[in-house]
């Protein structure tokens, strides 16, 4: 049973004489504040403080955007404790209950108890409350029956958390309370943990909403967490500068800082290198495609963290065109490849120049989809039109046919006005006589260009090359004025085999195979691996043929080392010595379902050799 209301009192002022107390130093201290600051007397109970309508609806007004955004999670936790009968409030900073989750059966105690919209729970008002008391400090907590001040809250039992806004400053105080519950104070600690669940997610859903055009890190402790419910994110600027952080991101840099979380605001500005061993040219390695487990990042005290960053969005602008409010094709080329990294930097500078831009790289390389990104990223809708210079003969060049695929002018009058792109494809394929024909036709569109008083009307200019055009240039292999005319800038696109993000390639080839997300197969870690050791001389159209028969030679959604066609370069799939790695072994068993046989076939050995290697390794069929 509960202490009477004169035991109550009485503990109130020995506590504040500095008297023995198990009460938490939390309570004690607040108690302290209402009668030092606040000048209330516990011997003079009030009711529940209400604001009326017009100043309710002033309050809302003020915090209308985080209600919006937290309302979905105070939903979510309200069906977790609707039925042990908590009542859900969302107050603002100030102390008002601006939203609120309850069981109707019981409102008008709840009014009365202050569990409602419009209470005013600020400590100079209500005494010790869990919500007042969360202002106060700034941090979560549990007020408990008589650990409130004002004897008319004591039946209650109140757990709170504050929401800190992407700056530091507290904005809201999540609470979740009942009109009354078991004697002992640690009944709460679910309630504790709910409610700061609930806070993080809140937090980081407001991060995010205000986040989009700026680079987002987000970390945590957990790798299986990560990509679900972190802990903790940051949002950075172009140059890795923090301009924002959920208070979990401002505990955990404040704390390899050595600095205090409660002047979190001083986070503001500082480079993410003061923090982490990484820079923001870095944060696409940490980009989703890799398994979880593998983006460990670390502070610079050398702790480690799981990680994942989240690329800018474009801005939405509605006074720009239409090509301002789409995605950017350019900003999903790569899963943090450094080379990558650089052509993606370089062709969005380029993209809203008219620079002619030609990408080099070998056969299956990705050059034209390149091209088309940066087309898509330009001027999307509008026609992308692809001119191969393979074969290609002089009098195709000089027939005009070319020139009204560019223009869309095949009666040779007034060219029509065209925002599109022509992408040149192949220029080492072309034949010097064929060169010679298409300087004449760049040289005509010249002509057409602002002639009779039209408007610009030639297209963006790309082109693709395997060969770099200058050295087929110096060998005297290609016009020197036209490689001028067609490499402005010139792209160059490493090869599969060079690339440090595989692992990220093949996910988004198996996505886009199985047009789901996640995809409906999934490679085991020893098909990865024998994977990403092939030569891959034909690049990414290679890789998606790969996949493409291994989802074929597949009966489920695992693709083991089993399914995966033969090495064209005539390597076994997994390597003898990898093979004789006894965690190597292990996956090959396990993607092999443990067949002894299959396992044999795909290292090209006898039973009994795999045998004595698992012996040797300690590995056993499983139960």
């Amino acid at each position: 049973m509960g202490m009477n209301d004169s035991e109550h009192i009485r503990e109130i002022e020995a506590a504040l004489q500095g008297g023995p107390s198990l009460r938490d130093p939390d309570v004690i201290a607040s108690w302290r504040r209402c009668i030092d600051q606040h000048k209330l007397d516990p011997a003079a109970p009030q009711s529940a403080h209400v604001v009326t309508e017009s100043r309710l609806r002033e309050h809302r007004q003020e915090a209308e955007s985080l209600v919006h955004i937290a309302r979905g999670g105070l939903k979510r936790l309200f069906r977790q404790v609707a039925g042990q009968r908590y009542v859900v409030l969302l107050t603002d900073r100030h102390g008002v209950a601006v939203d609120y989750f309850g069981d109707r059966n019981f409102e008008g105690e709840l009014q009365r108890a202050g569990l409602y919209l419009g209470a005013h729970w600020a400590e100079g008002l209500s005494g010790t409350s869990a919500a007042g008391a969360c202002i106060q400090t700034g941090k979560a907590l549990t007020i408990h029956q008589d650990d409130h001040f004002d004897l008319t809250h004591t039946p209650l039992s109140c757990t709170a958390a504050p929401i800190y806004d992407t700056s530091g400053s507290l904005a809201a105080v999540l609470d979740i309370s009942l009109l009354r519950s078991p004697r002992p104070k640690t009944s709460q600690r679910l309630a504790m943990q709910l409610v700061s669940a609930s806070v993080r997610r809140v937090e980081l859903a407001n991060l995010m909403a205000r986040s989009a055009s700026e680079w987002v890190l987000r970390f945590s402790l957990s790798p299986e967490l990560l990509d679900v419910d972190p802990e903790a994110a940051v949002t950075l600027d172009g140059s890795g500068r923090i301009i924002g952080f959920t208070h979990g991101a401002a505990r955990a840099l404040c704390g390899v800082a050595g600095t205090d979380w409660r002047a979190s605001e001083a986070l503001l500005g500082q480079s993410i290198t003061r923090y982490f061993n990484i820079d923001v040219n870095q944060l696409p390695a940490f980009m989703r495609g890799r398994p979880a487990e593998e983006r460990v990042l670390q502070f610079v005290d050398g702790s480690p963290v799981f990680a994942h960053a989240i690329a800018p969005q474009p801005a939405l602008n509605t006074q720009t065109s239409t090509r301002r409010t789409r995605f950017n094709p350019l900003s999903d080329l790569h899963g943090g490849d450094e080379r990558m990294l650089s052509v993606q930097t370089m062709a969005n500078r380029l993209v809203e120049s008219t620079v002619p831009v030609c990408i080099q790289g070998e056969t299956g390389s990705g050059r034209r989809s390149l091209a088309k990104a940066m087309h898509d990223s330009r001027t999307p809708g509008q026609r992308f039109r692809v001119l191969s210079c393979t074969g290609l003969l002089p009098a195709m060049i000089d027939s005009g046919e070319w020139l009204a695929e560019i223009v869309d002018d095949p009666a040779g009058g007034v060219p029509l006005i065209d925002g599109g792109s022509v992408y040149i494809d192949e220029l080492s394929d072309l034949q010097p006589v064929a060169q010679d024909a298409l300087v004449r036709l760049l040289s005509r569109l010249d002509d057409h260009e602002g002639n009779r008083g039209t408007v610009r009307c030639v297209p963006r200019l790309l082109c693709s090359s395997r060969e770099p055009l200058t050295e087929l240039t110096d060998g005297g292999r290609f016009r020197a004025d036209l490689m001028h005319r067609l490499a402005g800038a010139t792209l160059v696109l490493p090869a599969l085999r060079q690339r440090q993000d595989f692992h990220w390639l093949l996910h988004r080839v198996l996505q886009q195979r199985c047009h789901t997300d996640p995809p409906a197969y999934r490679f085991t870690q020893a098909a990865q691996d024998a994977l990403a050791r092939r030569h891959w001389g034909g690049n990414l159209r290679e890789l998606s043929n790969v996949v493409d028969v291994a989802i074929a030679l597949c009966p489920g959604a695992v693709i083991g080392i089993e399914h995966l066609p033969p090495d064209p370069g005539g390597e076994i799939t997994v390597s003898q010595s990898s093979a004789r790695n006894p965690r190597d072994l292990a996956q090959l068993l396990e993607s092999c379902q443990w067949n002894i046989s299959r396992v044999a076939r795909v290292l090209g050995v006898n039973r009994s050799t795999v045998h004595r290697r698992m012996q040797r390794a300690g590995l056993q069929r499983p139960d």
